[in-house]
């Protein structure tokens, strides 16, 4: 046989793309305990992958398992090993613990104290799940990570790229924008063409017992929705209470902790007074204070990234248009993106948003395609007209 033949006989047995039997081909599946990394390994099982199944314990199975929604925590451990065992596949605990603390929580925590409003969820996949999971995998013989998360790999003419889901209603790439190119050339998203109710009735045709489980919330760690009960339980005594002010300075009220609002919001500030809706349009966590405005206060387009993480073609120094989301449920803005060096990057947006708020992702598209992003640190609104705005 040619060898040409035997390749293109090899492409349309092997889904991940290798050229060589799925049942040669190890893939390691990362199993949290929900429907749709269940579902990742059943497919890929069904297919005649090699399949393990690794679980991460990401935090304390006491505290987890009366947590409905939850994520890698003890009820989902449970879930996901009920699954493997379903399907016949090995299955693994890891103890991550240490590590999701130490890259994950406590930045949540100094995030929060710093004024901003970070994601842990990129964090995770960026610094335990994509880097320490993907490791173990490699030293397992895998050939690749599969995930269940709502994102596309597609081959291009320079390698992989990352590309929305095939349902926009489902796609997470906002969230996976801190992926690197190696770490794409061996990671696999095999629901990404799938809309979530051909994915909750592939789990009842296989029979698991999560079919009908609830979606995680996305943060797993915090009970009840309680960011500050968090933040207090691992800074004890940094949340300080403070004033709440105007755009002048006036004081209209005051806060337990700058920890509990977020530039944007609208709703539970606590304070009366205006004859028009009042936004946070700041936060000042050295002097404890929360500058509060009207809407009109909120409008940015300038933005300042750091840790910028592209995964397209180089950037040229003169900047490149981009489509980008500046909040995971916003709909993209159209911008210049201009390099900065060490990593930061300024974005100048066509028009102005509202809301801009630092330890959000900025992260940017060209289509469909993730072309890369960074982490918002600030912005400001500029007096330039739109064509001098977007001009290097």
């Amino acid at each position: 046989m040619r060898k040409e033949a035997a390749v293109a006989i090899f492409a349309a047995m092997n889904s991940m793309g290798f050229n060589r039997h799925p049942s040669e081909t190890r893939v390691v599946v990362a199993m949290s305990g929900g429907v749709d990394s269940s579902v990742t390994a059943a497919l890929l099982k069904a297919e005649g992958y090699d399949v393990v199944g690794i679980t991460l314990q990401l935090y304390d199975h006491g505290a987890a398992l009366a947590k409905k929604g939850a994520c890698c925590a003890g009820q989902d451990i449970h879930d996901a090993r009920r699954v493997a065992e379903k399907l016949g596949i090995p299955h693994y605990v890891l103890d991550y613990e240490s590590r999701f603390r130490d890259s994950v929580m406590e930045d949540f925590a100094d995030s929060y104290l710093r004024g901003e409003t970070p994601i842990p969820c990129v964090r995770c996949n960026q610094s335990v799940k994509f880097k320490d999971l993907l490791t173990t995998a490699r030293e397992l013989g895998a050939h690749a990570l599969a995930t269940g998360h709502y994102v596309r790999r597609l081959q291009g003419a320079d390698g992989a790229e990352l590309h929305r889901a095939r349902d926009p209603e489902r796609d997470q790439s906002y969230f996976l924008f801190a992926t690197t190119r190696e770490q794409l050339e061996f990671l696999r998203f095999p629901l990404g063409d799938l809309p979530k109710s051909e994915v909750r009735a592939l789990a009842e045709r296989f029979g698991l017992a999560v079919a009908d489980k609830p979606d995680s919330q996305d943060i797993c760690f915090v009970p009840n929705g309680s960011y500050a009960q968090v933040v207090e339980k691992l800074r004890p005594g940094a949340v300080d209470p403070g004033e709440i002010v105007d755009l002048e300075g006036r004081v209209l009220g005051r806060h337990d902790g700058i920890i509990g609002f977020t530039v944007g919001q609208r709703r539970g500030i606590g304070v009366g007074g205006s004859d028009q809706p009042l936004y946070v349009v700041r936060l000042e966590p050295e002097a404890r204070r929360v500058v509060v405005g009207p809407r009109a206060a909120l409008a940015r387009d300038r933005v300042y990234l750091r840790e910028v993480n592209w995964l397209a073609e180089s950037l040229p120094e003169e900047g490149r248009r981009v489509e980008v989301k500046l909040r995971s449920a916003q709909q993209p803005l159209d911008a210049l993106l201009l390099p900065r060096g060490d990593g930061s990057a300024e974005l100048r947006l066509c028009e102005a948003a509202y809301g801009v708020s630092p330890g959000q992702a900025a992260v940017c598209y060209d289509g469909g395609r993730v072309l890369g992003g960074g982490w918002i640190t600030g912005a400001e609104l500029s007096s330039l007209p739109v064509e001098e705005r977007l001009s290097a």
